[in-house]
């Protein structure tokens, strides 16, 4: 390999063997007949290249004179140790290499002659500043330690990478200055010693071109293929995988190179102890499994050859196959067998993963051909075992703080803003020696804020798609069962026609809370036992009862289609506005913390509480609770306006509407440990429940019509100067286009313990949904001001 790869370098490069020459000499004078004989001859075919002795500098010189070059290096090249050694004649991190050993080349070889020999992870700037050590050591005398593992990566005949260690002896290199070269003070080199990544001050102090390298070095190599690929596995093992990336395609080139099997696959099955299956990974899906195959999870006690992996788990020892056509004759194994083979699986190796006496699955390395894998090889387990143990724990300790995560985020209510009371409290618990009780987490003194965006009518949509699949199956069944008498004039059919028809009649007059299951029992116990039993002569009847069968829902075994429709409508209505509100929720964050919670019924439900008790932040100024209530006012215009722009779209038309209750008394809020939520505390402030329980289907007083309707925001509150304050926010968002011009006053029907409550109705102008802007409080007072 002659060639140049980075040619901008501090040196002119003479390649030179007056050492060599030298020594020749030396030999030529001594009293050993054929050692000088032999000295004088190949002095004199040196003679006739002089510049072996001044430097070459044109590296054709090195293709022409190569059988002369390797009697020159006879010495240093032994011929005995030829087949051994994997050694070249080489220039120190160059791309120049000749005169290579015969293992050496029939590595090169077998690698192909596309293969380019460079060093792994070398690039130009590392290149140029080792080459200034170099010169540091080599002319300025300094030891300094640049030298760091160096390896080529090297494929086999069988396309196995191979890495080789690289060792450089450099004693028949000498280094001179030019007139370019700059004579280095200390203080130059304290500098370099201390930038050792900045390439241009390097080059500033050794510029290109300004020394000169003569003599050849000595590079070495060994294999070190086991060693670098556990360094790489190590390596790999540090990257968490993603939704592009899995842990095992990248593992199989590295298993390769530890086996040197070109074919070697990797797959990983894990174990669910809980319920004593065999399942797929759940921190890398892509990770495939052998044990399974095709399937997703399979009992434990349901594998064949439960026996050999019960006794690779209890011993903790490799489970190996060399040749599964054999081990299905010798153990009997044959189904297992004929498992593996179906993935041409010929050889297998299947290693516990244990940690802390826990199984956590097992690793498969597999091979197409027989005898590949075997006892002897699963020993190289060994190495790489210990790694992959240690990294499969981490990654399931990271999926279970993401299911810890989840689980708190959607399941529990304990919100960012009050952790620290709940860490605080658990600190305590937990270095308290006494087995105390945890103590209660109270905030007192905290201002409520509620509001939902609710489906209208939402009750009667969900009876009347209820009513509309029953009707539908048991009309189906009707005419399925008509066909059938026309067939048979059996009595029993003619029941069923008039049972169904019945149905039908009562289920189109008044749908009862018990109609479903009462149809849903009948139909189970009555209807579809005779139709699966039944075959027709008559094929359109068949087909009338397989096109039932087809259309009924498989885990209520009703037709669901209607009632399916409204619930992803209702679902995508749910997720949409939950989105916003919990986006919009976290910039409200940066205003003043407070405590945010939220509930998907028909519709989105929300509770704020703001305070100093919850925050433990300085004092606590009403100042955020008014620019919290803007806030809410504004999001749930917002909300409103992403509902209108997505509703054409949905499955299942429906409407929203918007309410606001407004509570100006501070109140105190429990944590309940056995609900794990927040409640108001005290009879006091149930007052406050009861009215959010209660209001979203109230009507305005001496009237049949809801207080809340379609395209408007409903704000519900108990006293003038809540009126006034919303009135103000109202007038704002009014002038930012976000609300209509007319605002209704009412006064609301008294409610089971509840008198006294007023609205404000208000219509929502609706524009594009990324034009929305959320205004602060303060906003609100400059444009008053203004």
């Amino acid at each position: 390999m002659l060639f140049e790869k980075y040619p901008d370098n501090p040196f002119q490069v003479q390649i030179s063997f007056h050492k060599l020459i030298e020594n020749l000499e030396e030999i030529a004078l001594s009293n050993v007949d054929y050692r000088a004989n032999y000295a004088k001859a190949l002095l004199k075919e040196v003679e006739a290249v002089p510049e072996f002795r001044t430097g070459i500098t044109d590296l054709t010189m090195i293709e022409t004179h190569k059988e002369l070059i390797r009697y020159l290096m006879s010495d240093l090249f032994p011929t005995a140790l030829t087949k051994n050694e994997i050694k070249a004649v080489t220039i120190p991190f160059h791309n120049i290499t000749f005169n290579y050993s015969e293992r050496l080349q029939h590595i090169l070889d077998n690698a192909g002659t596309k293969f380019d020999m460079t060093i792994r992870d070398f690039d130009h700037d590392q290149f140029y500043i080792m080459s200034c050590c170099m010169i540091l050591n080599g002319y300025y005398g300094y030891k300094l330690d640049f030298s760091k593992p160096f390896f080529y990566d090297i494929p086999d005949e069988a396309h196995v990478m191979r890495y080789y260690r690289i060792l450089y002896n450099a004693d028949f290199i000498e280094i001179f200055p030019t007139e370019k070269s700059l004579q280095l003070t200390s203080e130059d080199v304290e500098l370099l010693i201390d930038n050792f990544h900045d390439v241009a001050l390097w080059k500033s102090k050794f510029p290109e071109h300004s020394w000169i390298m003569r003599g050849f070095g000595i590079m070495t190599l060994y294999d070190a293929t086991t060693e670098s690929a556990v360094s790489n596995l190590k390596t790999k093992l540090l990257t968490k995988p993603d939704g592009d990336f899995s842990m095992i395609e990248s593992f199989e080139s590295i298993f390769r190179s530890i086996f040197h099997i070109s074919d070697l696959r990797i797959g990983f099955t894990a174990l669910n102890m809980t319920e004593n299956k065999f399942v797929i990974s759940s921190f890398d899906k892509k990770i495939h499994s052998f044990i399974l195959g095709n399937a997703s999870e399979c009992d434990c006690s349901d594998l064949t050859c439960n026996e050999y992996f019960k006794e690779l788990i209890d011993q903790k020892k490799y489970f190996t196959v060399s040749d599964v056509k054999k081990f299905a004759l010798e153990s009997g194994e044959a189904e297992f067998a004929a498992h593996l083979l179906e993935q041409n699986i010929r050889s297998a190796i299947f290693a516990p993963v244990i940690k802390n006496e826990k199984l956590l699955g097992i690793v498969e390395v597999v091979s197409s051909r027989n005898k590949e894998l075997n006892s002897i090889n699963a020993n190289k387990m060994d190495i790489v075992m210990p790694y992959l143990t240690d990294t499969i724990d981490r990654y399931y300790s990271e999926v279970q703080n993401k299911v810890d995560a989840l689980i708190q985020n959607e399941y529990t209510t304990i919100h960012s803003s009050v952790y620290w009371k709940f860490r605080e409290e658990a600190l305590a618990h937990i270095g308290d020696t006494k087995d105390t009780v945890l103590h209660e987490i109270v905030f007192s003194e905290v201002f409520p804020l509620y509001g939902q965006i609710d489906i209208k009518g939402s009750s009667d949509m969900r009876n009347t798609t209820t009513k509309q699949d029953i009707i539908i199956q048991v009309n189906l069944l009707s005419a399925i069962f008509e066909a059938i008498l026309n067939e048979k004039k059996l009595p029993l059919f003619e029941q069923k026609v008039f049972e169904l028809n019945d149905f039908a009649a009562n289920i189109d007059t008044q749908l009862n809370a018990d109609t479903e299951q009462l149809v849903l029992d009948y139909i189970k116990a009555e209807v579809n036992p005779i139709l699966k039993q039944y075959k027709s002569e008559n094929e359109k009847t068949n087909e009338l009862i397989a096109s039932y069968f087809s259309k009924l829902d498989p885990t209520s075994g009703m037709i669901y289609d209607s009632r399916r429709r409204f619930d992803t409508t209702l679902s995508i209505i749910n997720k949409k506005m939950a989105a916003i509100l919990d986006k919009k929720q976290a910039e409200a964050q940066s205003f003043y913390p407070h405590y945010y919670e939220r509930f998907k019924t028909d519709g989105v439900e929300h509770n704020l509480y703001i305070g100093n008790s919850i925050t433990n932040q300085p004092e606590f100024d009403k100042l955020y609770l008014f620019n919290l209530r803007l806030w809410q006012l504004q999001v749930m215009c917002d909300m409103e306006n992403q509902y209108h722009a997505l509703k054409d779209t949905l499955p299942y038309q429906m409407e929203v509407t918007s309410l606001l209750l407004v509570f100006n008394n501070p109140i105190t809020i429990r944590f309940r440990m056995d609900e794990k939520r927040f409640d108001v505390d005290g009879s006091y402030n149930a007052r406050y429940e009861v009215v959010k329980k209660r209001i979203d289907k109230a009507h305005i007083k001496g009237t049949d019509e809801r207080i809340t309707q379609k395209d408007t925001i409903t704000i519900v509150y108990s006293q003038h100067a809540e009126e006034l304050e919303y009135r103000r926010y109202i007038r704002f968002l009014q002038h930012k286009g976000l609300l209509g011009p007319n605002i209704e006053s009412f006064e609301i029907e008294d409610l089971q313990g509840v008198s006294g409550l007023k609205g404000l109705r208000v219509s929502v102008l609706f524009s594009k949904p990324e034009d929305a802007k959320v205004y602060t409080y303060q906003e609100l007072l400059d444009e008053i001001r203004n």
